[in-house]
């Protein structure tokens, strides 16, 4: 394909050919990504939900181009948003928690025109900033072209992610494109059969300054000793699975496991999401057209599908039958000398778009005694995804690994036709939901050996654990806890106001919406941290939390926190937890009775936007409380935009002061302010105490 280039070396070389080198590493991205989209009939197209669960397809055209933006802005490389109303609505994306989940959100689309113009705008500024930033080599974490490799990576994730949508469109909504060829081979499939594999040590993850862009799930170490076990020498086939479906697996429920059997009967599920017709006659769909079911291509299953198989095979066969787990995969590749960069050692496989748009026969591709290893489609793993140890997320985007760390999102290894760039990287680690499809299949392998399917969700991140400390945990030095403080003193301040909507915006991982909770109708806690967010979230649905409190050095205690123990019985649905930028809300976010921002202003880019914004948002009369120990620092808010804690014209002006500038136009200060106490403790014998300043303003 003549818009793929090799995942980019960011440790060799020299400045000025790197730059050139990632410049058009970026560019053919990015033309790739619109070409993709030309595969659709018309502008309507842009509209449609392949999906019931995901946005249509016009925010997937611009989310990518908002992703290089907030992560420029974030890392201080663009000055200023481009446009803050397209910024808002193409931010951030539906994670499907469940098949069953329905998404009522309405949003006022663009059209396609604006959106193209933003991209277009988007390009000419992420070119700019390759062209002029200062760097030096290794490319590191911390290097503005770091970023740069984040939002090429992220495309290209949603260029796969992208073509899985316009597959599940109808057939007249896309039209053919020579970009993307379709292989026309097919025939008898060959019969599968399995291989010895000799077990070893498997070390998985890999250090910083590795010379390859990476995720942040990639780095860090898990160590295993994997025993003898067989696998099977080819991909499943549509044939080989078609004999499971004509044994009757799909109606057979001792097959499908509790999550399987409640997906197959909600979607009465009786073949592959891209077969179509009946038996006899089936059609495999493909991105842009359809043709007859090819016996000897990869069957494309999501999890549940591939683990009633197994439990299928494994009552044929008299032996354990599963899906490979992480470490026995790379095992595979290790004895078939697949244990390499592509990049370095250049993989004959259907990957990279360097054959075709679509998969191949299972036995095109041999790779040592294997076929397939890698490329072709994914292989979907026994095992969820985790944390290795010594795992930290990237602070520019704390969300991308995180929110899978639950158990439910399994691993899919060895990429697709369409995999490109990280994806294909030896060290790649990308999970879905077990009910997600993703061009996706499967091999299977015989051993004995238990498989670990449940990590402990213990909060591991040591800045989140702290947090949780702080909201959940023991109160330090006679200290009352600060959320529960700051909740009370609203709620104090609200009187018998109306208690219709509270925002609780920065709220950490979440203690005082519950307080809130408890007397309003509803609560928004919004937070721009997706860790912080999935705290809260996860104690409102489980009504307990779990993390590491960090004792001296290496030595940690494990704690558990509940509602109950402090207090708090209620259902707490009325909650809604979200990840938003508080300078930058949806529209949606208004209508408040109250608002809380406690310990928040001090750490916003732009504090005055975020003052100037609130008023359209509350109603008349509601409470406004700001919370806040006024301690200004330009690594979070350049000086000009301090509101106070500076001399202005020889006199020193003082944040209060810069909050009635700003507030007194439509709010009016209720008493006079109150200092507030906290602790934030660090480790057993290392606490920081802080006052912040509480200020209550009545919206006019």
């Amino acid at each position: 394909m003549e818009f793929v280039t090799h995942n980019i070396d960011l440790v060799l070389g020299e400045v000025d050919g790197k730059r050139r080198e990632i410049r058009q590493y970026f560019n053919t991205t990015w033309m790739l990504y619109e070409r993709l989209f030309e595969t659709l009939a018309s502008d309507e197209v842009f509209y449609a939900r392949p999906q019931p669960l995901r946005h249509p397809l016009i925010f997937y055209f611009g989310h990518t181009a908002v992703f290089f933006v907030n992560k420029l802005v974030l890392s201080k490389q663009l000055e200023t948003r481009l446009d803050s109303r397209l910024e808002s609505i193409f931010a951030i994306g539906v994670d499907e928690m469940s098949w069953d989940d329905l998404n009522d959100d309405h949003y006022d689309w663009p059209t396609v025109d604006e959106t193209r113009q933003y991209r277009n705008a988007v390009r000419e500024a992420v070119n700019r900033v390759i062209d002029t930033a200062e760097f030096s080599l290794p490319i590191l974490q911390d290097s503005p072209l770091w970023v740069i490799m984040m939002g090429i990576e992220h495309e290209r994730i949603h260029l796969e992610t992208s073509s899985v949508l316009i597959r599940q469109l109808p057939l007249e909504q896309v039209k053919p494109s020579a970009l993307f060829p379709v292989c026309t081979e097919t025939g008898d499939a060959p019969q599968n059969g399995l291989i010895g594999v000799a077990g070893g040590a498997v070390q998985l993850g890999k250090q910083p300054g590795h010379h390859l862009y990476g995720w942040d799930n990639e780095y860090g170490h898990a160590d295993f000793d994997v025993p003898d076990f067989s696998a099977s020498k080819y991909l499943v086939s549509n044939a080989e699975y078609l004999v499971f479906m004509e044994a009757g697996g799909y109606a057979d429920d001792q097959w499908w496991d509790e999550e399987g059997l409640g997906w197959r009967n909600y979607h009465r599920a009786t073949q592959p999401e891209f077969w179509r017709g009946e038996a006899g006659d089936y059609r495999l769909r493909l991105m842009t057209c359809e043709v007859p079911l090819p016996p000897n291509w990869p069957v494309e299953v999501c999890w549940l599908e591939a683990k009633a198989f197994c439990n299928w095979k494994s009552a044929q066969a008299g032996q354990c039958v599963r899906m490979p787990d992480e470490a026995e995969y790379r095992r595979m590749l290790v004895v078939s000398e697949l244990d390499v960069e592509h990049h370095e050692s250049p993989v004959a496989a259907n990957w990279n778009l360097e054959h075709v748009a679509s998969p191949v026969p299972v036995d095109t591709f041999a790779q040592g005694d294997f076929f397939d290893l890698v490329g072709n489609v994914w292989q979907w793993n026994e095992t969820p995804i985790y944390a290795f140890d010594g795992f930290e997320v990237h602070p520019l985007y704390d969300d991308f690994s995180v929110p899978t760390f639950d158990n439910r999102h399994s691993l899919i290894k060895g990429g697709s036709w369409i995999s490109t760039g990280n994806e294909i990287a030896l060290h790649s680690r990308y999970a879905f939901r077990r009910h997600f499809y993703q061009h996706a299949g499967f091999r299977y392998v015989v051993s004995d050996k238990p498989v670990k399917k449940e990590f402990d969700l213990y909060e591991t991140d040591a800045l989140v654990a702290q947090y949780c400390e702080f909201h959940y945990g023991d109160s330090c030095f006679g200290v009352p806890n600060f959320p529960q403080a700051i909740a009370r003193l609203a709620l104090a301040a609200v009187k018998d106001g109306n208690k219709g909507r509270a925002l609780d915006i920065g709220c950490s991982v979440g203690r005082a919406a519950f307080e809130l909770a408890g007397v309003f109708q509803q609560v928004d806690a919004l937070d721009f941290s997706a860790r912080f967010i999935q705290v809260g979230a996860r104690m409102q649905r489980a009504g307990r939390i779990r993390y590491e409190r960090t004792e001296e050095g290496e030595l940690v205690t494990f704690q558990e926190r509940s509602l109950a123990d402090m207090g708090l019985h209620g259902e707490y649905a009325n909650i809604n937890f979200m990840q938003q930028d508080a300078t930058n809300m949806k529209p949606e976010f208004s209508g408040y009775d109250l608002v809380v921002a406690a310990n928040l202003i001090d750490r916003l880019h732009s504090p005055e936007r975020f003052l100037r914004d609130l008023p359209g948002r509350m109603n008349p009369g509601a409470v406004l409380l700001i919370a806040s120990p006024y301690t200004w620092l330009e690594e979070f808010t350049k000086k000009e935009k301090w509101l106070g804690g500076f001399k202005r014209d020889g006199e020193p002006v003082s944040t209060l002061d810069g909050l009635h500038a700003e507030l007194d136009a439509c709010f009016a200060l209720a008493g006079e302010p109150v200092k507030i106490p906290f602790v934030i403790r660090e480790t057993a014998r290392k606490h920081q105490h802080t006052l912040s300043e509480v200020t209550i303003w009545i919206r006019k």
